[in-house]
């Protein structure tokens, strides 16, 4: 048995049937015959345990995957990966073929850490692509790690200035202004005082800014000042 059928035949073990039907639900654009229903815990277990194998290019290499289940898991192996060059070699290889929010948001690579001067412009190279959750990645990179002591103020411009009706990827933008109104208020106000992001994305910015705990109450009050003058135009 190859490592690609030996990892099938573990997540079909795995697979539970009342969180299979939570995760279709969850999500709608994954057709339902891929899903076998492991959760996270349980792959994450076993990402550990075939990290270190050699024969593991084997099941990377395996792509598109049968099954939803398999690209967490794929994005979870990756995630491990400590090398930079690797880590993003692997994912220019599985980016194109994640089509979904939950794979998609699961990929965070630990090399990624100590090396944000070379993620910075993947990070942007990302945010190019014409595939919705290739951008979407790119976004959550650029929030991840460059909103604190990494952040610069032509980063938020980079995301402002994506032009896209792809429904994951607008939700992500607004993500991004809401974490950035809590970490870099002043630099980033200014996007939502003005009319430098899609409606929807600046509304729904607002929304998340407003209901989290990161951000002040002065702050929020006048983010509802924002938010009812968008509604009366």
């Amino acid at each position: 048995m190859g490592i690609t059928e030996e990892i099938r035949a573990r997540l079909v073990e795995l697979g539970d049937g009342e969180y299979r039907t939570f995760q279709i639900k969850l999500t709608p654009g994954v057709a339902p015959e891929r899903v076998l229903g492991v959760r996270v815990p349980a792959l994450r277990k076993l990402a550990m345990e075939l990290a270190g194998r050699e024969e593991i290019e084997g099941f990377f290499a395996s792509l598109p995957h049968a099954y939803y289940d398999e690209d967490n898991l794929h994005a979870l192996l990756l995630s491990e990966e400590r090398d930079y060059d690797a880590a993003v070699a692997g994912l220019d290889a599985f980016l194109p073929y994640v089509d979904n929010w939950a794979t998609c948001d699961i990929l965070r690579p630990a090399a990624f850490r100590k090396n944000r001067p070379r993620l910075r412009e993947d990070a942007r190279r990302w945010m190019a692509s014409d595939r919705p959750f290739t951008v979407r990645f790119g976004m959550g990179m650029l929030m991840t790690h460059f909103l604190d002591q990494d952040f610069r103020p032509e980063y938020p411009e980079w995301v402002a200035d994506i032009n896209n009706n792809n429904y994951y990827v607008n939700m992500m933008a607004a993500w991004y202004f809401a974490t950035a109104l809590a970490k870099q208020y002043d630099a980033v106000i200014p996007f939502l005082e003005g009319k430098r992001l899609d409606p929807w994305v600046r509304s729904r910015a607002i929304q998340k800014a407003v209901e989290s705990f990161r951000v002040t109450e002065e702050h929020k009050a006048y983010l509802r000042t924002l938010r009812r003058g968008s509604e009366k135009t």
